[in-house]
């Protein structure tokens, strides 16, 4: 991304790494969390993970309890329920293992043309779309990405796990809005 104020939405909560991430950047003007499960949000702002504190005392960060799916697929709605329409600068997913393995099937439908389109609605022109992976590179989703975006890459990332005590790969799915 180029400039500064950006406004960034990850989509998945989890543990808060990937928007603790995206917080490290003085650019980010705002960070929108889309969390399906309150439980989850709860821990942060109960301050019982590591995280929490992090991002719950960052004015930029507002932690949204809502299915990032159902949001991203429903254009009329977007992803932020307070600003119906909003673009982002970035949108960083981190919810299912991987575009073939998803969580809950109903997921499915999300990692299609049509819903890689609808969720392109929601970026800025220049926006980026990353998406976190556990498997290697899939050429039929980034295949997917580059019918939708002008720009797509599938980057593997190597890095070391402490809970296996072993070094570790992951696959960063990135793509720009034209």
């Amino acid at each position: 991304l180029k400039g500064a104020n950006w406004d960034v939405a990850v989509g998945g909560l989890g543990l808060g790494y990937t928007a603790a991430a995206a917080l490290e950047h003085a650019e980010v003007a705002s960070l929108t969390v889309i969390e399906l499960f309150p439980q989850v949000i709860a821990w942060h702002r109960k301050r019982l993970v590591p995280l929490g504190s992090a991002l719950c005392g960052d004015e930029r960060c507002r932690l949204i309890e809502r299915d990032f799916f159902a949001a991203a697929m429903n254009p009329d709605v977007g992803l932020d329920p307070e600003n119906h329409g909003r673009k982002y600068h970035a949108i960083l997913l981190d919810i299912d293992h991987t575009p073939s393995h998803q969580l809950d099937s109903d997921n499915e439908s999300f990692y299609t043309v049509k819903g890689l389109t609808t969720l392109a609605a929601n970026l800025h022109e220049g926006g980026i779309f990353g998406l976190w992976s556990d498997d290697p590179p899939d050429a039929h989703f980034t295949g997917l990405l580059e019918q939708v975006f002008a720009e797509a890459e599938a980057i593997v990332v190597h890095f070391y796990n402490p809970i296996q005590d072993k070094e570790s790969r992951n696959t960063v799915y990135l793509a720009m809005k034209a």
